[in-house]
């Protein structure tokens, strides 16, 4: 039996503002270490519980957070980018569940640095349904037919996810304040958290279903800036929207969907502001 652990750094504990998820900032190098941890603590349960194969996807970022020399030694990482899948590289039919930890809620919504995939995206549906980077990657999860076990972030991040996936395990690890301020519990007990909520994920694991996605979805994201939304519509296939910042591309599945989502994110990203 195999665990998918994808880790991105904004729900980890403690890390509240962009001092700890930005590699240039002042408390970045504490950040990785919290974060390293909190992955542990899911790894070590994991291997406790019997399982043969643990893969982690860094996910935040550059994707090269996770101190490598300080994981679990039995423990498999996926580090650095590009990848072709992103916060889901890796993840196939071959795995009985998976977790996501440091996650945070979508944008627009209330949470702890709550955005998806790039601070120029207000809205990204598939189809009419409003996700984040939580639910399209729960999505890409089912397209393999593996279920969503365990979601670890803030509060608001619990919600969301509780919403996406029926019976999924959820660990509070922070409680917002505002979107860059929180309740934290210390490193020591989010570290038991994880351990018991790992537990009672793969407990019930047999009570989640997987996310499965919709076939031929239709991705729409909605920038910020019409100026976004014309670097996104230069990818083939877009069509934009003449009032609005909104560009939606037809897929034939959800994996063409998810690639197309981090072209257009990674297009519009290009665009400056005077």
């Amino acid at each position: 039996m195999k665990l998918y652990l994808s880790v991105d750094m904004e729900g980890i504990t403690g890390l509240v503002d962009t001092t700890f998820i930005d590699s240039r900032e002042s408390n970045y190098s504490r950040g990785q270490v919290i974060m390293t941890e909190e992955a542990n603590s899911v790894i070590r349960t994991a291997f406790e519980l019997g399982l043969e194969e643990v893969v982690v996807n860094d996910s935040h970022s550059k994707m090269n957070n996770l101190l490598i020399e300080r994981l679990h030694p039995e423990a498999q990482l996926i580090s650095g980018d590009v990848k072709p899948f992103s916060m889901v590289q890796g993840l196939d039919s071959s795995f009985s569940g998976a977790a996501f930890i440091g996650y945070h809620t979508r944008a627009a919504r209330k949470g702890v640095l709550s955005h998806t995939m790039i601070f120029g995206v207000r809205n990204m549906l598939i189809n009419d349904r409003p996700i984040g980077e939580m639910g399209f990657n729960a999505m890409v999860a089912g397209h393999y037919g593996v279920p969503v076990l365990l979601v670890a972030g803030d509060d608001e991040t619990a919600l969301e996810a509780e919403e996406l996936i029926p019976g999924v395990t959820t660990a509070v690890v922070k409680k917002r304040i505002s979107r860059t301020s929180a309740l934290c519990l210390t490193p020591e007990k989010s570290s038991k958290l994880l351990k018991d909520k790992t537990e009672e994920a793969w407990s019930n694991r047999h009570q989640v279903k997987p996310l499965v996605p919709p076939e031929n979805p239709l991705l729409t994201i909605e920038f910020n800036n019409y100026g976004q939304a014309e670097w996104a519509h230069l990818m083939p296939g877009t069509e934009i929207d003449s009032e609005s910042p909104i560009v939606t591309y037809q897929a034939k599945d959800i994996l063409e969907a998810y690639r197309a989502m981090l072209v257009m994110t990674e297009l519009a990203m290009r665009t400056t502001f005077c």
